[in-house]
């Protein structure tokens, strides 16, 4: 393919192989390089952030599903490992800022590659509000001071509604403060708050395991749910599962400030998924077996937080949901990072707005500080959905993963199409001389189902259903809101190339190897 370099970019005299394999796309470091392997694992994992999703969307799951909801679980990590599989292999090949943006262009072509990029961009953003939404389930829960809007603390509710907004405000503020900073700070918080993700991960399904009243075979029941059908709660139970599973690639999204990126970055990919699969899983099922009621309505309303207390007592639930907290704020940091850096890498080939300013690098910090402003300010004006309605919660939610997953499937889509061809290489070499990651003869089948998954959970997903986006009736476009959103994302953005490509000035074309 060829992609258009702006004429201001040129690859600075390369100082070490990493530098060297930057140089080799035609771009010069500009982001500090100072992320090691738990760090490039540590972005992956705290996008997905297990405590901060499962938390925030189990009652909706269980509310629809009832305890058989559990089983969309494996089938959706099983179906996002396919995607991570093939991602694992572009990282190695591709090891550049802005990952979905870059592969999909150098799999097909620069306004394809734009539209997955704009696409990925704008979900992004949407998931930045989405996670710091988050906050309500669980501050409110732990001191009622946290409660700063009305009385009624239930995400549902007006007054919850109100008062997640502005606590998730209060929260966008400081990670964009991290954000301006230093990539080191933020590397720290990152590994600091992934740690002690994981620890709290652990202690809740241990806990939660010793005190369970009921046996795993309760996950094969549907008592509870919403009367959907058992094949309609395993698929809205999905958006539970689909919600908590994305991000992973955000491992390659910081390719270019991770050490050895072809070796480092296709592992922690996987690592980060895997991990969070099963901790999420065992999360799950330890809430379904530790629930003091089932049918008593607790569960569908107030989810995990409610289980924790009742259970585990409220002393030590309490201090388990302050982890949550940590996890909500970091996870907020690492997804509103990776925007950044996707909006950084097109601005960086001027494919967008301002792309001057988005494209500058503080030269002290390292970091683009542009970026965090607008992923900040956008995201908190999302927020103020949540002040129309209760609903915008689910909408928010369920349009950032239609978002995400519509990105990825178009970059597995071209990735199966050259594979297909004959034109996708598994050669090459990692920084250490070692073979680069690849799927070898499994390629074919495993692109090809990871496609097929991708597009099949984006319609499942965007399904207008009036029962999940518009439950209380009145409000058609909270039921549509999720395919609006979409269109209006695509014809902007065919908007503003159509009017690039009018005012744009002539440049040669680079030709980039895929």
């Amino acid at each position: 393919m060829t992609t258009t370099a702006p004429s201001d970019i040129r690859p600075d005299p390369p100082h070490s192989p990493d530098d060297r394999s930057l140089a080799e796309f035609g771009y010069r470091q500009e982001l500090h390089r100072s992320l090691g392997r738990y760090a490039s694992f540590a972005a992956g994992f705290s996008f997905i952030s297990v405590l901060t999703t499962v938390f925030q969307f189990f009652a909706f799951g269980y509310a629809f599903g009832g305890p058989v909801f559990f089983w969309a679980w494996p089938a959706v990590l099983v179906g996002q490992l396919l995607v991570a599989a093939c991602f694992a292999e572009l990282a190695a090949r591709y090891p550049i800022s802005g990952a979905i943006y870059q592969w999909s262009s150098r799999l097909s072509n620069l306004t394809f590659g734009w539209f997955a990029g704009w696409i990925m961009v704008i979900g992004q953003i949407v998931v930045v509000a989405a996670a710091a939404l988050a906050l309500q389930m669980v501050l409110p829960a732990i001191w009622s001071g946290f409660q700063l809007v009305g009385t009624d603390p239930a995400p549902t509710s007006p007054d919850g509604a109100a008062n997640a907004a502005v606590l998730g405000v209060i929260l966008l503020v400081l990670t964009t403060l991290v954000n301006i900073v230093d990539n080191r700070v933020m590397s720290v918080i990152n590994r600091v708050g992934v740690t002690a993700e994981i620890i709290g991960a652990v202690l809740i399904v241990v806990l939660l395991l010793t005190h369970s009243k009921r046996s795993p075979g309760i996950t094969f029941h549907t008592e509870g749910a919403a009367s959907s059908g058992l094949l309609g709660a395993l698929l809205i139970g999905s958006f539970t599962a689909a919600y908590v599973m994305i991000g992973f690639d955000s491992a390659g999204e910081m390719s270019e400030e991770t050490h050895n990126p072809r070796r480092t970055a296709p592992r922690t990919i996987l690592t980060a998924l895997g991990a969070a699969g099963l901790l999420g899983g065992l999360v799950i099922l330890g809430g379904l077996l530790a629930a003091p009621s089932l049918t008593d309505g607790h569960l569908g309303v107030d989810g995990l937080s409610y289980v924790l207390t009742s259970s585990l007592g409220d002393g030590v639930g309490r201090a388990l949901l302050a982890d949550v907290v940590v996890a909500i704020a970091v996870a907020t940091l690492a997804i509103q990072t990776a925007a950044c850096r996707m909006l950084f890498s097109m601005a960086r080939d001027g494919q967008l707005p301002f792309s001057h300013r988005l494209a500058r690098v503080n030269p002290r910090t390292g970091m683009p500080n542009a970026p965090a402003l607008v992923v900040g300010v956008l995201a908190a004006a999302l927020l103020l959905l949540n002040f129309a309605s209760p609903d915008a919660f689910l909408a928010i939610g369920t349009t950032c993963i239609v978002m995400l997953y519509l990105a990825y499937a178009m970059v597995t889509g071209p990735l199966l199409v050259r594979r297909l061809r004959g034109e996708f290489s598994s050669e090459g070499t990692d920084e250490t001389g070692a073979k680069l990651f690849s799927l070898g003869r499994w390629g074919i089948p495993v692109n090809a189902l990871a496609l097929l998954y991708g597009l099949l959970m984006t319609v499942n997903l965007a399904w207008p259903r009036a029962a999940v986006y518009d439950p209380t009736g009145g409000h058609w476009y909270f039921q549509w809101f999720t395919v609006l959103f979409l269109g209006v994302t695509l014809v902007g953005g065919a908007a503003y190339r159509v009017y690039k490509s009018r005012t744009a000035v002539a440049e040669a074309p680079e030709a980039v190897p895929a």
